[in-house]
């Protein structure tokens, strides 16, 4: 769990410091910008930004049940953020597996990526789709969902 807020807070306590030096430099006004630049960076990379993860197992579990796409990702990953901020709302039909959280979910993003934990990866039917287009997996939900 430590490791997914590592990135995060590496850029809160460099935008806090570039704020210090800032402020101690007499330019308040900027310190702010650069608070709030870092502040949404951190943001932005955090886990806070994707839906609720689970577990890979009770995801292919739901997967099985419902016919959902599987997810594996992991925060500060720019291609996992694009995919979540290019289907807006359908993000919810996911099921999402954070791989720094969930070592099974680590080891079927390896299992489908030749020992690389590449990601994202989106299982479809069971079978893994290593970043795909996020108009595609559009596509694969379906439409009652």
């Amino acid at each position: 769990m430590m490791r997914a807020w590592m990135l995060p807070m590496l850029l809160v306590f460099c935008g806090s410091a570039v704020a210090t030096a800032l402020v101690l430099g007499g330019s308040p006004g900027e310190a702010a910008v650069f608070l709030l630049v870092f502040g949404l960076l951190a943001g932005v990379n955090s886990s806070v930004v994707f839906p609720r993860s689970i577990g890979a197992l009770e995801a292919r579990r739901r997967s099985a049940i419902d016919g959902r796409p599987v997810v594996y990702w992991r925060p500060g990953c720019k291609y996992c953020l694009r995919l979540r901020v290019r289907l807006g709302r359908s993000t919810r039909q996911l099921h999402w597996v954070n791989i720094w959280r969930d070592p099974a979910g680590a080891a079927a993003v390896r299992a489908a990526n030749e020992g690389d934990e590449t990601v994202p990866t989106v299982v479809v039917a069971g079978r893994p789709h290593t970043n795909p287009d996020p108009a595609w997996v559009r596509e694969q939900l379906s439409p009652t969902v």
